[in-house]
């Protein structure tokens, strides 16, 4: 029962993340100053890397003023009818598993900023699931599940961040700590 109710809320959380269409009211938004891509898509429910797609983008760069489209263009669009459809598309969400050696890191040390590459301010919000990663394994603002950690967003980058190295955020230096250094599975999803 319980392997159930585990796999159940993984659906759900998995279709809410990974639904192809926006839920807001609008198809796009006009970008003020602050804004990062990563924001946005995090506020209409996709991805960075669907925002990406859907506006042509080759970079996580954006303008103020810039009009993003927020939603598939209207001819390719795949609606899905019933919350029956997108679980079972969540299920089968693709992903590909790596193991990683993954260390801890906090934005409370000497001279960090505590904003990632993607605009995140972890200060203001020491509660997010965020890993640092080398973007060329792993794309800045793919989702991802690390083993023990939790579901997560690739938000930031680190010097030390090469090949098959990440770093997860945690609020204090005590938890960092407590993290160590362990070698974990990581799911990657496209």
């Amino acid at each position: 029962m319980k392997k159930f109710i585990m796999t159940v809320s993984s659906i759900v959380i998995l279709s809410l993340g990974f639904s192809g269409q926006a839920f807001g009211a609008s198809s796009s938004y006009k970008v003020k100053a602050g804004d990062t891509l990563w924001g946005i898509a995090q506020k209409n429910h996709v991805t960075v890397a669907q925002l990406k797609k859907w506006n042509k983008l080759s970079t996580d760069l954006i303008k103020r003023n810039q009009v993003i489209r927020l939603s598939q263009p209207a001819t390719t669009v795949k609606a899905a009818s019933t919350a029956k459809k997108a679980a079972v598309s969540a299920k089968k969400a693709s992903y590909k598993s790596m193991t990683f050696k993954a260390t801890a890191y906090t934005a409370s040390c000497k001279g960090c900023s505590g904003i990632t590459a993607t605009g995140i301010n972890l200060k203001k919000n020491p509660n997010a699931k965020v890993i640092s990663v080398d973007p060329r394994v792993i794309p800045l603002g793919t989702k991802v599940y690390v083993e023990g950690y939790g579901y997560a967003i690739a938000a930031d980058r680190g010097h030390a961040m090469q090949g098959n190295k990440i770093d997860v955020f945690f609020s204090s230096k005590s938890k960092a700590y407590r993290w160590g250094v362990k070698t974990v599975k990581v799911r990657i999803y496209r």
